[in-house]
């Protein structure tokens, strides 16, 4: 049963804002980093933001910089993406990703992927 879940996306005009949720179930995201990734329309999906869940160390594309902030919540197990002053090209399928900091003893890490929320920017 684990399982990435987002929540959040919706229809919002340019300029406008909008909040991205993802949470975890069936496993804890202590040890893990947690990025939102996006795919627009007739493009390949891009890297957005990611956070250390130990340490909160966050990384952001230079297109969303000064307009997204990704934040964690450990004890909810969940982690935003707060998107401002949105454009018609942050318009996309934006999915949660999870990848285990820490390799096992085989050196294989573990990685999840959430089904997606869609986030449409129009006027």
């Amino acid at each position: 049963q684990v399982q990435l879940v987002e929540s959040g996306g919706g229809l919002v005009q340019p300029g406008g804002s909008l909040r991205l949720s993802c949470a975890a179930s069936g496993f804890t995201f202590s040890n893990y980093v947690v990025s939102w990734y996006r795919r627009a329309p007739g493009k390949e999906r891009e890297f957005v933001a990611s956070i250390h869940m130990i340490g909160g160390t966050t990384n952001y594309a230079d297109s969303v910089k000064g307009r997204f902030t990704i934040s964690r919540d450990n004890t909810k197990n969940t982690v935003d993406l707060q998107m401002n002053t949105l454009k018609l090209e942050d318009t996309a399928v934006y999915s949660c990703n999870a990848v285990s900091s820490r390799a096992d003893m085989w050196g294989r890490y573990l990685k999840f992927w959430g089904q997606g929320t869609l986030v449409t920017v129009s006027s």
